[in-house]
């Protein structure tokens, strides 16, 4: 039996963890009581009484938990943005070339953002495959459901006295800022960061991550991406879509409730439109989470996902 704390329980993403947990019959979990959760002492206790410990806290707490760990057998799983670019740190997107075995290896992960989880599927494989440049400059568009902004945006977007503006689909960080930009620069090896627009629309769960590339930036062919992601997304959780249009539509909400992520490959032979769709909360968040968590106590990684 695995014993598996979760520090930061109560937040979206340590709820949806909790809660997808709580049934596995091979799965011990530690859970202080209400009173000892901001417990400094009672937290350590547990991080270094646990096999695996999800860290569902903001940046600089989920550091401080880091700073607790004693215990040299403890495998963190850190959800927060804290230790995404840190070299000490294995990504954890399993399905990049090598990073399964990395991920098996590690006891410190770093769970991917919602909206980098979706560039990167798209980018890094063609960087690696050398048919884009490392010297690139590329712009991401990325509609995201409003549960990806955690319990006050849910909560905003759930009021019966909620804005008329939020009615419609709202652009954010605005300054081109978004804490997710270092770690797709990072894990891409990119030298130029993006020109990055998330949206957030009224629809509580899904998201649409958009890549245009034109041709003429491309060594290759459509037909060479296309032969990049069925090469390299040959399981079960991250598959290639030939398919994947709703009568001329792309609905961001398809994958709703589901851990898998699916890429496709849109436009013609001048505009060439990459996109990955997955559940912010799913492939997004804890979903990823769960899967990582499986990889390093040795269970099949697809254990307890909804695919």
């Amino acid at each position: 039996m695995h014993k598996v704390f979760i520090d930061g329980s109560a937040g979206t993403t340590g709820l949806k963890i909790l809660d997808r947990l709580s049934d596995r019959k091979d799965i011990s979990l530690i859970i202080l009581p209400e009173e000892q959760r901001k417990d400094l002492s009672a937290r350590k206790q547990a991080i270094n009484s646990c096999d695996v410990a999800f860290l569902c806290l903001p940046d600089a707490a989920a550091i401080e938990a880091v700073s607790l760990v004693e215990n040299p057998n403890v495998k963190i799983i850190d959800t927060s943005t804290a230790h995404r670019t840190n070299e000490k740190w294995t990504y954890g997107f399993p399905e990049l070339k090598g990073m399964f075995d990395a991920i098996k290896n590690s006891n410190r992960i770093a769970n991917p953002g919602c909206h980098a989880s979706g560039f990167i599927s798209l980018i890094n494989p063609l960087i690696d495959a050398g048919f884009i440049s490392k010297d690139i400059a590329l712009t991401c568009f990325s509609i995201t459901g409003y549960t990806g902004g955690g319990k006050k945006m849910i909560a905003e977007y759930e009021s019966a006295d909620k804005p008329r503006l939020y009615d419609a689909p709202r652009q954010y960080a605005l300054p081109q800022k978004h804490k997710h930009l270092p770690e797709i620069q990072s894990v891409c090896g990119l030298n130029n960061a993006p020109i990055f627009c998330p949206i957030v629309s009224d629809y509580d769960c899904g998201m649409e991550v958009t890549v245009p590339l034109f041709a003429k930036d491309l060594k290759g062919s459509v037909e060479d991406i296309k032969s990049v992601y069925k090469n390299l997304y040959t399981g079960s959780v991250v598959k290639y879509i030939d398919t994947a249009d709703e009568s001329g539509f792309l609905s961001a909400n398809s994958m709703k409730g589901k851990d898998g992520m699916e890429i496709s490959v849109f436009g013609n032979e001048e505009r060439i439109l990459l996109v990955s769709r997955f559940d912010n909360l799913g492939k997004g968040a804890s979903g990823a989470a769960i899967q990582n968590m499986n990889i390093l106590l040795g269970v099949d990684e697809t254990t307890g996902l909804a695919l």
